[in-house]
């Protein structure tokens, strides 16, 4: 059966200002550490710890947000809390596109990892990057990956009302086309029921604050953990 399950049907309507996402400096990807008694007690029972890669943009990297406030800290946060013993490496770098994205990914994402969510195309969109390259991009991203044999949770976006109808039927269902195209399960909008809301979102009305991030850690966990069940079942080659 096919993986390619998307796992909200609702794509919340998003209001772009005129800004990229958050300025053109790169954040070394860093592994957050296990700590707490949770994680030291399925470590201790024999679990071995997951290591998911957040693979994105400053939407990942933890833009405008304090320590442990950052969408890797607060989906390992949830996942230990789930009794998923888990790390999850910080592979955001503010401002990337997917074509960077494209051009680290073979230093970014380590062998070994036990998921990558892939979290790119905002800043195309918002930059009117061509569709077609957009897709291109991240069809060879995720083409790598699986050659690497690592699972992926293919991570939604969706264009800014501004860019117009055509734009956004042109990018819109890139997403949905790939994860089927790679059989790769898809969480069709990494936003979805932030983006827009004034009080889950920072003063530039484009990167989510600690509440916010809260939020996309809660909708999107139904789909990692499912993705890290799938690939905990899959059989060894």
């Amino acid at each position: 059966m096919s993986r390619f399950k998307p796992f909200t049907a609702r794509l919340t309507a998003l209001s772009w200002p005129h800004l990229a996402l958050g300025p053109l400096f790169a954040l070394a990807a860093a592994t957050i550490c296990l700590s707490g008694p949770a994680v030291a007690q399925a470590v201790s029972n024999g679990a071995a710890p997951s290591q998911i890669v957040a693979f994105g943009d400053s939407l990942s990297a933890g833009y405008g947000v304090g320590p442990g406030e950052s969408f890797p800290e607060q989906l390992q946060a949830a996942l230990v809390a789930k009794g998923y013993p888990a790390t999850v490496v910080n592979a955001g770098v503010s401002g990337d596109t997917t074509t960077g994205g494209l051009a680290r990914l073979d230093w970014s994402v380590p062998d070994g990892a036990s998921l990558v969510i892939v979290e790119l195309g905002a800043n195309d969109a918002l930059r009117g990057v061509l569709p077609e390259i957009t897709e291109r991009n991240l069809d060879a991203i995720l083409e790598r990956l699986q050659q690497r044999e690592i699972p992926v949770l293919l991570a939604g976006m969706i264009a800014p009302p501004n860019m117009g109808p055509d734009y956004a039927a042109a990018f819109n269902p890139i997403y949905a086309r790939l994860a089927e195209r790679y059989d790769v399960p898809l969480y069709p909008f990494f936003l979805d029921g932030v983006a827009g809301t004034a009080d889950l979102n920072q003063a530039d009305a484009m990167h989510p604050n600690a509440k916010g991030v809260a939020m996309v850690v809660e909708k999107i966990l139904p789909a990692v953990t499912a993705a890290l069940d799938a690939a905990a079942a899959a059989p060894a080659d």
